[in-house]
């Protein structure tokens, strides 16, 4: 399977699978694919830069992650909880977003030159790195989906059109 990569207008790398129609990520790929690229933008705005750069490494990161949580919110975890899997599972990871989505707004709120700014960036980046370890490991939320019987495929396909629709809310906002 061949991949390419897009970057959506609000700065996020997407992988765009070419080939055979159908040949999409599941529910999982499409997730971690998000986490990794989320990673990636936590260890740049890490390794320093100008206000600027990290305003806007700031900006994607609080962008995608807000995507994100709400595709999980809206369709991944009701089809978890639905299909009875792991209550405790949900519900931590459901408190882990509330936790994100609060420090996201403070950081969307007031800004780089805002004191806090960069204790607000690192304790956003140790939340998610916990978070994504928890869906991700061997007996995480995603193994345990797989296990438990999920249409991954067809939750892929919802996770990748509603993506499509609140990135494209985003871009009329812009």
């Amino acid at each position: 399977m061949q991949h390419a990569n897009t970057v959506t207008s609000s700065g996020t790398d997407r992988r765009r699978t070419r080939g055979r129609p159908g040949r999409r990520p599941d529910a999982v790929s499409l997730l971690k694919s998000d986490h990794k690229q989320v990673k990636a933008w936590f260890r740049e705005f890490e390794r320093g830069g100008s206000r600027s750069r990290k305003n806007q490494l700031a900006q994607r990161i609080c962008n995608t992650l807000k995507v994100h949580t709400r595709i999980e919110e809206e369709i991944f975890y009701p089809a978890f909880l639905a299909a009875g899997i792991d209550l405790a599972m949900h519900h931590e990871a459901e408190v882990e977003h509330d936790t994100a989505k609060e420090l996201i707004s403070a950081i969307e709120s007031f800004g780089p030159e805002h004191e806090y700014f960069e204790a607000r960036m690192k304790v956003l980046a140790e939340l998610i790195a916990h978070h994504i370890k928890e869906e991700e490991q061997r007996d995480g939320m995603f193994a345990k989906a797989r296990a438990g019987g999920l249409d991954l495929k067809q939750l892929g396909e919802q996770l990748r059109q509603r993506r499509n629709e609140l990135e494209g809310d985003g871009r009329r906002e812009s």
